[in-house]
């Protein structure tokens, strides 16, 4: 699958930076949700050159983000007044809440393109794509494959889905966070479900380990011997290196990506699944071993904390 790669268009935009080599425009844009993600995201767009009003549930994540040059509102609508919003939060309660629920939608600026980047349900984004449909708005769906320390580094990779002017307008902004964009057609929910499919073969990925780990103590092997042979041979990727260092020293405090956001990805999995009548037994596994980490006290965690279901059931934690 190509790149989408940086366009050339220009988007015509209302703000304007004075570079050393000459005039330089950037976009007029909100974003909505600082949470670990968002920071890193929002930071690198002030960079990029673009006017970004931040806007956050509680206001201390955006009176912070004044510093690096953004310009934190009152409400949310306030920044939802330029060409773009760019959305990054928890789940389908959060994104009713904030968009839906007050109005917010009602009162954005004509013609503005919604960006969204959170993991949210399909259903949900069937009823995100009518409400914007009618008030005249663009919607783009674009989740991001990447931890907070990928987010801040600018080098996300983006899915993104969703009417192609709409993507070519937004194409700056995705530029600036990540290191490549993956075009998935006009259908923003084809986006969504890559990104859901992708954290399920993460959980997976993390429940493995968890017992191959087990099963490697329970015969005296250090979980770290284990795992360096195994993310240097076998399974040397990303995934299984990043979250194997995470298990090896059980560095689940603080969470990057909590336990409980893992648990809500994989019941999404399991809700796409039964819409289109297609079976997940193992996401049905991974859902109730993350349940059991939850009733363990481990719902704040780092999510690769349900490595420590298998641990608890073989005795060794």
């Amino acid at each position: 699958m190509a790149s989408a790669g940086r366009t050339t268009a220009d988007p015509a935009p209302c703000w304007e930076r004075e570079r050393s080599n000459g005039r330089e425009r950037g976009m007029d844009i909100g974003f909505v949700g600082l949470g670990g993600m968002g920071r890193g995201m929002a930071a690198n767009l002030v960079k990029a050159g673009h006017r970004v009003r931040v806007w956050n549930r509680s206001s201390g994540p955006a009176e912070e983000m004044r510093a690096a040059g953004a310009e934190p509102v009152a409400r949310v609508e306030d920044a939802m007044q330029g060409e773009a919003v760019l959305s990054i939060l928890a789940d389908d309660s959060a994104m009713r809440d904030v968009f839906l629920a007050g109005g917010a939608l009602d009162r954005a600026a004509k013609g503005l393109i919604h960006v969204n980047m959170a993991t949210v349900s399909a259903a949900f984004v069937r009823e995100l794509m009518a409400a914007h449909a009618e008030r005249g708005l663009g919607y783009v769906a674009a989740p991001v494959f990447g931890r907070t320390d990928v987010a801040a580094a600018g080098k996300l990779n983006i899915l993104a889905a969703g009417d192609p002017a709409a993507v070519e307008r937004v194409q700056p902004l995705l530029d600036a966070m990540g290191q490549k964009t993956w075009p998935l057609g006009d259908d923003p929910l084809r986006a969504n479900i890559v990104k859901i499919a992708g954290n399920f073969m993460i959980a997976a990925a993390i429940e493995s380990m968890g017992e191959a780990v087990a099963l490697g103590r329970g015969h005296g092997i250090a979980a770290g011997d284990l795992l360096e042979i195994m993310t240097n041979t076998l399974f040397s990727s990303p995934v299984y290196k990043g979250y194997g260092g995470i298990i090896t020293e059980e560095r689940y405090d603080p969470a990057a990506f909590k336990l409980t956001l893992g648990l809500k990805d994989v019941r999404l999995a399991l809700a796409a699944g039964d819409a289109a009548n297609v079976p997940l037994p193992l996401a049905s596994l991974l859902r109730d071993g993350f349940l059991e980490a939850v009733a363990h006290g481990d719902a704040d965690k780092d999510w690769a904390a349900l490595a420590r279901v298998s641990a608890r059931r073989a005795g060794l934690d």
